[in-house]
């Protein structure tokens, strides 16, 4: 999958690419939460090499994100689906969509995939909510800060009297 492992990582975006694995796991969790299960059908979907597509399954499994349940026993058959820790992974796929649609990294010039209300049908993006009042906070008010996990690096990384301005 990749020459060196973030295993160890004081980091949360690492620790998570980590447990994602590569783009295929990406993937997998994409076709696993639009509804997709059978090897075949997640094969067919990304055109991922079969021995690529088991490995990256196992990663997954083995990460906690996805879980496997027998569906025939001759010849024997499985299908996959997301755990609720797989399941949370919505918003990185959100977030990636909405980073992909507005630089158009497809080249094709349209979104494929819009995120609509499903009582009003209007357009939905995420957003950084504060976590007591539920309201949205512009981007332009968000900074990073120290959390309780920090170590030094972290911190100096961190201090805005080293230059830290998000």
């Amino acid at each position: 999958m990749r020459s060196k492992s973030f295993a160890g990582m004081r980091c949360s975006i690492a620790g998570a690419l980590e447990l994602i694995g590569d783009r295929w796991g990406l993937l997998v969790i994409r076709d696993l939460s639009l509804g997709l299960s059978r090897y075949e059908d997640l094969r067919a979907s990304t055109g991922i090499p079969a021995a690529t597509l088991a490995a990256r399954l196992r990663h997954l499994e083995a990460g906690g994100i996805v879980e496997r349940a027998r569906y025939q026993d001759r010849p024997p058959r499985d299908d996959y689906h997301l755990t609720p820790k797989g399941r949370d992974l919505w918003k990185v796929s959100v977030a990636l969509r909405e980073w992909g649609d507005r630089w158009d990294a497809t080249g094709y010039g349209q979104p494929t995939v819009e995120t609509v209300d499903r009582d009003t049908g209007r357009p939905l993006r995420l957003a950084l909510v504060d976590a007591d009042t539920g309201v949205a906070v512009p981007p332009g008010r968000a900074r990073l800060r120290p959390g309780p996990g920090a170590d030094d690096t972290v911190r100096r990384l961190l201090d805005p009297a080293n230059g830290a301005t998000s």
